[in-house]
């Protein structure tokens, strides 16, 4: 989650929620086949802020139980391994095709480490790639610790992860999509070696001849928002659950006993309905899926928040973005 309202920087190059990116390739696996990728994506749902996350979570497996996927994942700040969270997570288990984790910031809170989360959760590792229908997957952890004297969340990809990248990258000819749970793309609040990373991706591109690296999706942000940077497109996928909007703006949405129990849902501005999104690779697009609900109870203007910048809208939605082969 993120506590500011407005964002330091906003890329002039941007698309606007809601408009179509245009993503020309060179190479693609399934350019002269009817075969299809899709996969289901849930972000920032909060289990240990929102009281209804069983319910969101499992709106998203019952729709991903409707269609025929390749996989799902969920991009950060799911659950902390705590006990009584079981019964949630297995709700994310109980899905019977692949399923795939990210580690948020969040997920380590209440002096958790990452090692016991992913004990938890049973994710082998917290940077990790596979490969589905001749297209590459990339889950990065954007949680390694910052370089001193930086405090605060870490949110930095460290020398060793960086050096698997670029080894990575390099065994695949394939086609490649880039998961991270903070964004590799915003100035404030993103990965904060974020240029260098960005680097290594273009120089791929560059070494390949052709768009190897296609696009990068995060979490985190809990807005909805689709930008270019020298031709690689980075998406963020809204949070399942709300919009932090910090001290100031306090309100008390629910009832006064899920207040008690549940004391960080004043601070935020809830999605009536969970958002989450199924995208699909096939011979001429990617396409992101969307959708729209509403806030719960006073919404922006309302409350007389500040107007949020175009790369940081505060809305209830996950838009659809068409990436044109």
């Amino acid at each position: 989650m993120t506590s500011d309202l407005n964002r330091r920087s906003f890329i002039k190059s941007s698309a606007l929620a809601g408009a179509a990116l245009v993503l020309p390739l060179n190479v693609f696996p399934l350019s002269n086949s009817k075969e299809t990728i899709e996969f289901g994506l849930i972000a920032d749902i909060h289990k240990d802020v929102m009281h209804d996350a069983d319910e969101r979570l499992q709106a998203f497996i019952d729709a991903a139980d409707q269609k025929d996927l390749d996989f799902i994942m969920q991009l950060g700040d799911f659950c902390r391994p705590y006990d009584y969270n079981q019964k949630f997570l297995d709700i994310f288990n109980k899905y019977e095709g692949d399923k795939y984790h990210i580690l948020g910031n969040h997920d380590t809170d209440g002096g958790f480490t990452r090692e016991q989360v992913k004990a938890y959760w049973n994710m082998p590792e917290n940077y990790y790639s596979f490969d589905k229908k001749g297209v590459h997957f990339i889950v990065l952890d954007g949680n390694d610790p910052n370089p001193t004297p930086w405090s605060g969340y870490n949110r930095y990809i460290g020398e060793i992860q960086e050096e698997w990248l670029v080894n990575d990258l390099e065994k695949t000819n394939m086609p490649t999509v880039i998961f991270s749970h903070q964004s590799l793309e915003l100035e404030y609040d993103g990965i904060a070696n974020m240029k260098e990373i960005r680097k290594i991706l273009e120089e791929t591109n560059l070494k390949a001849g052709f768009k190897k690296v296609l696009c990068c999706i995060n979490g985190h942000t809990h807005t909805d928002y689709a930008t270019q940077i020298n031709d690689i497109h980075y998406v963020q996928i809204n949070s399942a659950s709300y919009r932090w909007l910090g001290g100031d703006y306090k309100t008390i949405r629910y009832s006064k006993d899920i207040d008690k129990q549940f004391e960080w849902i004043k601070y935020t501005i809830p999605y009536r309905e969970p958002l989450f999104t199924f995208v699909k690779i096939s011979h001429d697009s990617i396409t992101i899926t969307p959708k729209k609900t509403e806030f719960v109870g006073p919404g922006p203007v309302e409350m007389g928040l500040p107007e949020s910048l175009p790369n940081d809208p505060i809305v209830p939605t996950i838009s659809k973005y068409k990436l044109k082969l």
